[in-house]
């Protein structure tokens, strides 16, 4: 009997792209591999290929599809555009500069090769410079949306808010395509709130919402969503934490606001990230406290309360976020109250005994867990920490998770001593034992992660290392989220220097009679 016919590779690339359009993102990069395999000099199937392994955060695969599509079609300048950009997601900018250099000589007029290079420069931390490249590429295309955006962004860095602003508003007025415009309203709504405009800022910052956003996530709750002009008095509330570990920390300490608004009669549950629940349990002991499921569903992420033991009790849901609209409209609503979390005593009492009698225990934290992109600028380069590390008479102590020996070494090249490492604690993980050791120490220097934003909400003296124009500052020289951080911030990105001797100075500062 013969066997069936193999589908072609227009079929399979039909069938991968039905997939891609459903939201069904490795379904679509199997079927286009197969596609691939039935004509594997189709650039096109090489392309496409390439851009869902992009969009599925597979760098170094789509970083190798789009060098074959290169090979196989030198002119192509999807190809080039697209490797540049898969080489500067890895960091490797000086190749991702080279291949965009050779493509401008060949191309000099393609605005979309100049918007390329002036954002691999932004990531490189040469942001000025790469004002020039964003310049030409809207002289050469006015009405090219994203060169608006990325030269909004830009400015935006330097500091420059009013121009800024400009450029958003003349991007948002380009955009053409839903998600460009949702990724625009959000960033502007960030922009707004780093000047201090929090009605605004928190008006478009929903924007993080929209369904045109990439990975939207989509709320699964019972109830009636909530909106700000709701009275919660008396009311039974759902309010289901979103984004990341940070942003569910930073956005927490609104719950106290939130239990005043519920009255005697209201009754809150949260839903939060679940290595949260312990310790939001603990501080709020009034609450129903419950983990957050989330799943990916069509190319979406919905986020639901779980074990929600009786739907029919809630009678109101908010996302976590949502809730400034109501209860932050201004600086002076935010409470001088320090620490809103309650560690674990008999964990802080751990380890006040761990680290016993000497000199004040400093901790660190240096980075992120994701480096890709964008995120690498946001952090110091490790040598910028000597001032830091050298910085009174201290002990230094480990609170980085998924820490690496060579960065370990570095630091005690650095600071001349060994940092102390913390027994028998998953710092990644054990959520509610790191808030512990962040309460026992006598500061923690951070920059803006998740254990940061875990020190401020524990009430934990922290020195804590933001960008320029960090949003969450709302134009103060404060921290008003949480009262003993201490925020230090470069004028722009990439000169940490000054930034890191005014750290060192807060830390000699802060420790002096520990």
């Amino acid at each position: 009997m013969p066997s069936p016919p193999r589908p072609s590779p227009s079929a399979l690339r039909a069938r991968a792209a039905r997939l891609e359009r459903e939201g069904d993102l490795t379904g679509a990069l199997t079927a286009y591999e197969s596609a691939l395999a039935a004509a594997p000099h189709d650039v096109d199937i090489l392309a496409a290929l390439a851009q869902i392994a992009e969009r599925l955060g597979m760098m170094a695969p789509a970083e190798g599809l789009w060098r074959q599509a290169c090979a196989l079609a030198p002119d192509s300048l999807q190809a080039q555009d697209g490797r540049a950009r898969a080489l500067r997601e890895l960091g490797r900018y000086d190749e991702a500069i080279a291949v965009l250099q050779a493509a401008i000589e060949a191309n000099p007029t393609e605005a979309r090769l100049w918007n390329s290079v002036g954002v691999t420069l932004s990531q490189q931390g040469q942001t000025e410079t790469a004002l020039t490249f964003y310049d030409e590429a809207l002289r050469l295309d006015p009405r090219l949306a994203t060169a608006a955006y990325n030269r909004a962004c830009a400015r935006f860095d330097l500091g420059a808010l009013e121009t800024a602003q400009t450029d958003f508003i003349m991007a948002g007025k380009l955009a053409r395509k839903p998600a460009d415009a949702a990724m625009i309203t959000f960033a502007a709504a960030t922009l707004a709130l780093a000047r201090g405009d929090l009605a605004a800022g928190w008006e478009g910052y929903e924007a993080r919402l929209s369904p045109h956003r990439p990975k939207p996530v989509v709320f699964e709750a019972p109830g009636r969503r909530w909106t700000p002009n709701l009275p919660l008095a008396g009311k039974r509330l759902l309010v289901l934490a979103e984004q990341g570990l940070g942003d569910e920390l930073l956005f927490a300490s609104l719950l106290p606001d939130v239990f005043d608004a519920l009255g005697p009669e209201g009754r809150l549950t949260l839903a939060v990230e679940p290595r949260l629940v312990d310790l939001f349990a603990r501080s709020f002991p009034q609450a129903v406290v419950l983990p957050h499921r989330t799943e990916p569903v069509s190319g979406r992420v919905r986020r639901s309360a779980g074990d929600l033991a009786d739907p029919r009790a809630i009678d109101l849901w908010a996302p976590l976020a949502s809730l400034p609209r109501r209860f932050r409209g201004a600086i002076a609503d935010f409470p001088e109250r320090p620490g809103f979390l309650v560690p674990d005593p008999r964990r802080v009492d751990h380890w006040h005994r761990w680290l016993g009698d000497g000199p004040p225990a400093v901790g660190l934290t240096w980075r992120s867990g994701n480096l890709l992109g964008d995120r690498r600028r946001q952090y110091p380069p490790m040598a910028s920490w000597k001032p830091v590390l050298q910085a009174g008479e201290t002990r230094l102590v480990n609170i980085q998770y998924d820490v690496r020996p060579d960065e370990l070494e570095a630091l005690t090249a650095l600071g001349g001593r060994p940092l102390l490492e913390p027994p028998g604690v998953d710092l990644k993980n054990d959520i509610d034992d790191l808030a512990a050791l962040c309460a026992a120490l006598d500061l923690v220097v951070s920059v803006s992660n998740a254990t940061g934003q875990l020190a401020g909400a524990c009430g934990a003296p922290t020195v804590m290392l933001c960008v320029p124009a960090a949003w969450p500052r709302l134009g103060q020289e404060s921290y008003p989220w949480h009262p003993t951080i201490s925020p230090v911030a470069p004028r722009v990105f990439g000169e940490w220097d000054p930034a890191m001797a005014q750290a060192a100075e807060l830390v000699a500062a802060l420790t002096a009679h520990r």
